[in-house]
């Protein structure tokens, strides 16, 4: 980038890119890349702020920076990776590293880190931002995940040479369409899963949180830790870590959701295997109680929908609503939190009570046979408003509105 177009991008650095794109620049100021750079930036300053505040660093296209871990989630992954170490001179190789954020964040655990990635461009911005971030001696290698791994695989010795591989399959297959199983992304983590792991200790998948998580554990051979991560209440990703020699069956597997906070604080961490929810009983409510629950999306993601009634003094409102209740105010339960003001069935004397002339609402339905577009168009009210109202089904059956107000968690 031009010296003019650096000026440009540091005078307009806080400036609309869309009003920015209509206007006439010096014939010097490349505008395009100038624009890539400001609206990078100002991504950036939400997901990456460390690296948003680095003088120099360049920034690729907004759907790479979509698609980029956060600097949350890359440290809880530093963390989990960290645990791990069990050597000092430590080799860790990222096949799919992209704009580079999760392999910034584990490279200074180890003595030697490798970048791998197939994109040309991503891998110049990373040959220029790396030494910025500390990691001079970085390695970044420009070519497939399959190559690169052909390469260590035909080199590795028992023990392996490589102590951490982290490989992040796109949830696209080769036409470009959106896959939800593991073995239809790309690079297909079913299909190299033994060269993975022979080359590596340690192999860490990250999938997204889109994918069949039930089925990616049993496609893969080896699974010791599943964690499945959000942050803000917002599921975001699911880490798979996989090891040669372990046999753990599939419904002992350690199971970690967590909970994130935006600056990747943990907020809250339930643990649990498939095993102790099929033996956990389902605990269901005869009725709604005082408060209403709904556990963070890494749990719901997870899939600990019975042994929540264990660990917390609520019942379940019905088998596929996944909504709990109880007397008390539970000011720990890791989730959201309403207080239930009113029920209603849905008889029309019942929801007029309910209502009470209300013209708009905010809707939430959970186990409910209509989406919430569909029952706000049924109820006819707007979008919107101070009203927020759940609807659901109880466990006989019976469907319900309640209003709630929300409850803040401290």
């Amino acid at each position: 980038m031009n010296t003019a177009t650096q000026a440009f991008v540091n005078e307009h650095a806080g400036d609309d890119v869309r009003q920015l794109a209509l206007r006439r620049v010096p014939a010097d100021v490349d505008l395009r890349a100038a624009l890539q750079q400001i609206e990078g930036r100002q991504i950036a300053a939400r997901k990456l702020p460390l690296w948003a505040a680095t003088d120099g660093l360049l920034f690729p296209p907004r759907l790479n920076l979509e698609q980029c871990s956060s600097e949350a989630t890359a440290t809880y992954k530093r963390c989990v990776v960290a645990r791990h170490m069990d050597r000092r001179d430590a080799t860790f190789v990222d096949l799919t590293a992209g704009f580079g954020v999760d392999f910034a964040a584990m490279a200074s655990l180890f003595t030697r880190a490798v970048y791998v990635d197939i994109n040309a461009d991503l891998c110049e911005l990373a040959r220029h931002n790396l030494p910025l971030l500390g990691l001079s001696a970085a390695e970044v290698r420009c070519t497939t995940a399959e190559e690169a791994l052909e390469d260590l695989s035909s080199s590795a010795e028992a023990p392996a040479p490589v102590d951490v591989i982290m490989i992040d399959p796109a949830r696209r297959d080769s036409a470009g369409r959106k896959v939800s199983l593991i073995e239809d992304c790309v690079p297909d983590v079913c299909h190299l899963q033994e060269q993975l792991c022979h080359a590596a200790r340690l192999v860490v998948v990250k999938l997204s949180p889109m994918l069949d998580l039930t089925a990616a554990i049993r496609a893969l051979h080896g699974v010791v830790e599943v964690h499945v991560v959000s942050v803000a209440g917002e599921c975001k990703e699911l880490l798979l870590l996989l090891r040669q020699a372990a046999h753990i069956p599939v419904d002992e597997i350690p199971i970690t959701c967590v909970d994130l906070t935006p600056s990747g604080l943990v907020s809250c961490t339930y643990d649990f295997t498939r095993s102790d929810e099929a033996v956990a009983p389902l605990m269901l409510a005869d009725d709604v109680a005082g408060y209403l629950y709904e556990p963070n999306a890494s749990i719901l993601k997870g899939g600990a929908y019975k042994t929540i009634c264990q660990r917390f003094p609520v019942r379940k409102l019905s088998m596929h609503a996944h909504l709990y209740t109880s007397d008390t105010l539970l000011t720990s339960f890791p989730g959201r939190t309403w207080r239930v003001v009113q029920q209603s069935s849905f008889a029309k004397r019942s929801l007029r009570e309910l209502l009470n002339g209300a013209t708009s609402a905010d809707i939430t339905v959970r186990g409910f046979p209509l989406t919430a577009v569909a029952l706000r168009r049924q109820l006819q009210l707007r979008e919107g408003g101070d009203i927020h109202l759940v609807a659901t089904t109880l466990s006989d059956g019976q469907r319900c509105l309640l209003k709630v107000e929300r409850v803040s968690q401290s």
